[in-house]
């Protein structure tokens, strides 16, 4: 799989595009408003004349704009209560050259219309631009942003990690499973585990060489509360995805070949894992990292262990996981089989949801750039 190329959210706006089935990223920008606000207002006490900021992995929906707004209102506020003139900020929007930036770029318009709306935001310059690339790499110019922010990204890591594939008759490493199963054996988990330390480790030094002197970073992805990474909430979710796929290749739907070939290019680290790569980099202060949980169905905002109505939790669950999956579905195994599978993954979900309200585990940091000696 080549991930720069195929990974990509569902474009457009229609139902089962990411535009209209991205709520959980919603809230867990709103989530992490007072880790982003003091990011912010610490960078811009040096009071620069421009500020750059740049969301990576914006895909096509609305929140990259949400943060943009949240952004400016804090940026508004804080200029008014010390009395001086905004500084003109430019926003770049990275993602894949996949992603659908047309649509992204036709919110715009909206966008400006909500800015006018914000007593807060209104009075602050402001320039949007695009910039298509993988953000495990150099992006900009050494020291030219002021402050990284990424939603629901760093758990893509750049590549399927090499070694998951079968070699001539042989049965393939994680045979039966999506990503890391309870059957799959640790040759798999070291590999997953190695290619994100790597991904990590190349995203901090490339943002590290970006950011000016007192830069931040602030990131949301998902991760894992669970120290058994055979436990991991990730972990549940591509079991679903397996069990249909699987459902479909005993009904011949799908050739088995197929399946086995298909490893997602994924992982979901624990805080642990996510501290011991920054800290042997030793590039970054932890100003802040912590776990929050988000609910499979996006619509239930509900604190309880209690599924109220399982069959449109499921369904709705599906929707959501279908606008970030269907393109890398379809690459890999046709367009024509997305429907039923999820169908499938929607009864499948309910019957989990039955038994146990299962939850994301979203990982929460604010880093801040160290001063080189």
């Amino acid at each position: 799989m080549n991930v720069e190329e195929l990974l990509h959210m569902k474009g457009g706006a229609g139902d089962s595009s990411y535009a209209a089935n991205s709520k959980h990223q919603a809230k867990a920008i709103l989530n992490i408003r007072p880790m982003l606000e003091k990011a912010i207002i610490e960078v811009h006490k040096h009071l620069p004349e421009k500020m750059v900021v740049a969301d990576l992995g914006c895909s096509s929906g609305p929140n990259t704009f949400l943060m943009l707004t949240e952004v400016l209102k804090t940026i508004g506020k804080q200029c008014q209560r010390l009395g001086v003139e905004p500084p003109e900020m430019l926003f770049f929007l990275n993602d894949l050259p996949g992603n659908d930036f047309n649509t992204l770029f036709q919110s715009i318009n909206v966008f400006e219309e909500s800015v006018r709306a914000e007593k807060d935001a209104m009075s602050v310059p402001h320039f949007i631009a695009g910039l298509p690339g993988s953000f495990y790499g150099r992006l900009f110019p050494s020291q030219s942003v002021h402050i990284f922010h990424s939603s629901y990204s760093l758990h893509w890591i750049s590549q399927v990690p090499e070694g998951l594939e079968s070699k001539g008759e042989h049965t393939p490493p994680n045979k039966g499973n999506l990503y890391i199963g309870k059957t799959s054996p640790p040759l798999v988990v070291k590999l997953y585990q190695d290619q994100f330390q790597r991904d990590f480790s190349v995203f901090l030094k490339s943002r590290f060489d970006e950011l000016v002197p007192g830069g931040q970073i602030v990131l949301t992805f998902l991760g894992r509360n669970n120290v058994d990474i055979y436990n991991g909430e990730m972990g549940s979710v591509w079991g679903l995805v397996s069990e249909s796929l699987n459902s479909m290749v005993l009904e011949g739907l799908v050739e088995e070949g197929t399946l086995d070939s298909f490893h997602p290019p994924v992982y979901a680290p624990s805080t642990e894992e996510a501290k011991a790569v920054i800290n042997e980099q030793g590039l970054f202060q932890i100003i802040n990292i912590e776990m929050f949980e988000s609910n499979w169905d996006p619509y239930d905002d509900s604190d309880d262990d209690f599924v109220f109505d399982s069959i449109q939790s499921g369904a709705n669950f599906a929707t959501t996981i279908r606008s970030v999956l269907e393109p890398i579905i379809a690459s890999h195994f046709g367009a024509a089989i997305v429907d039923e599978l999820f169908t499938r993954f929607a009864m499948n979900a309910a019957k989990h949801l039955l038994k146990e309200k299962t939850k994301y585990a979203v990982l929460a940091l604010c880093l801040k750039k160290k001063e080189q000696m």
